[in-house]
């Protein structure tokens, strides 16, 4: 049977039988054209064979297919690149691939946590990175300094105790957040600016409604865990971004809504780039969501006797904030008070402490591990006396349980 073959502006004619798989005329295109194919680590180049628009499989027969004499079949050369890395969410369990060239493995770790950030929600704070043999990697290294190949694994770790609130956080289930809380008053405040994050991230908005109710603004950065409040020069650029951000990113047009009817100060806030969620959106593309920013920028607050624009009134609101936020140093005189972590507080420091991001999980039992149950074979010495066999009404009466004390 007579086919032709379309490659590349040239038609030409092979003599095959009607039982050859695609396979096997693959094979025979491969070595009349000489079409180099390679497959290694950064990706491979394959054949594609077209019929009648369709994509013909390799185990396929022709004659199954209905290719009968002096059909002309399509053949194309594609490439696919693999990812360059595969990051393993330990609070997921999904392995999330991440594209790119292999000049990825030149730049800075902190790069990687942006990219990943934006993939899988959750803030660059809250987790690191770490090689297939254990090494904890660090934001002002470079991928090269841990000596990955292309196509590895790395494991993101969170901190210990947080996996089942994180957890929470991406379900957007607020009884598992609110069970997985820290006792720390500096942690829990910390959590709560995390979980707001992730909510706005996903659209959770039953848990991003209820954590605006704890105080928690969607314009106030995510920050730092208070275990690292004193090493700002290893900061990510990254933490100064705010849930609004995260919000304007993924696309979330009803947390954006929910956020600017709690507080219009949101609309001017801005990110590590100096981009207001208006700027953060028109990037992503995100047509709905510019719409909605773009009406509410240039909306006018109306008073009874005067109206201001919105920038206006922004601009007087976060000048009146600073002002109020101004008094409590200026009362104790003392600008040490701007520290949070005191005497006695735990500091994390990258190389010389140990590491506290190991994703421990954290089990919270109820109610007291000493407790036991009383041994209700234990007697009154009444009731040795008796025979256990033949007790009447009154001898009920006197049996008693020796309980624990209160």
């Amino acid at each position: 049977m007579k086919i032709f073959i379309a490659f590349e502006g040239f038609c030409e004619s092979f003599d095959i039988s009607s039982d050859q798989t695609v396979q096997a005329i693959k094979l025979m295109i491969k070595d009349y054209f000489n079409i180099p194919l390679s497959e290694d680590k950064q990706g491979r180049q394959y054949l594609d064979l077209i019929y009648a628009g369709a994509i013909l499989k390799d185990s396929w027969i022709l004659a199954d297919v209905g290719i009968s004499v002096s059909s002309t079949i399509k053949c194309v050369v594609k490439e696919e690149d693999k990812p360059v890395l595969y990051i393993y969410n330990v609070v997921t369990q999904e392995k999330v691939p991440i594209e790119g060239s292999i000049s990825l493995l030149a730049t800075k770790v902190s790069l990687l946590k942006t990219l990943v950030t934006l993939k899988c929600g959750l803030p660059n704070s809250v987790y690191c990175f770490r090689t297939p043999e254990g090494r904890e990697m660090y934001d002002c290294n470079t991928l090269n300094d841990y000596q990955l190949d292309i196509g590895s694994t790395l494991r993101l770790d969170v901190w210990d105790g947080w996996k089942e609130f994180l957890t929470g956080c991406l379900l957007g289930n607020k009884h598992i957040v609110q069970r997985f809380l820290s006792d720390e008053d500096s942690v829990l405040k910390y959590q709560k600016r995390v979980a707001l994050y992730v909510a706005a991230f996903f659209g959770h908005l039953e848990l991003t409604a209820w954590i605006l109710k704890q105080g928690v603004s969607s314009y106030e950065a995510v920050g730092v865990h208070p275990y690292r409040e004193w090493c700002q020069e290893t900061h990510h650029p990254d933490i100064t971004k705010c849930p609004v951000h995260a919000a304007a990113e993924a696309g979330q047009l009803i947390i954006l809504k929910a956020f600017v009817n709690y507080s219009v100060l949101c609309l001017q806030c801005q990110n590590p780039e100096g981009k207001i969620p208006l700027n953060v959106c028109i990037k992503h593309k995100h047509k709905d969501c510019v719409q909605y920013l773009v009406t509410k920028m240039w909306s006018v607050v109306s008073y009874p006797n005067f109206s201001l624009p919105m920038k206006i009134y922004i601009k007087l609101k976060q000048w009146l904030l600073r002002a109020q936020n101004h008094i409590p140093t200026l009362k104790w005189f003392n600008q040490a008070t701007v520290f949070r972590t005191r005497v006695g507080d735990t500091v994390i420091v990258d190389g010389f402490t140990k590491t506290k991001m190991t994703s421990k999980a954290r089990i919270k039992a109820a109610g007291n591990k000493n407790y036991k149950l009383p041994n209700l074979t234990d007697q009154t010495p009444h009731e040795k006396n008796s025979c256990p066999l033949t007790v009447t009404k009154e001898n009920q009466k006197l049996i008693k349980l020796k309980l624990p004390p209160l």
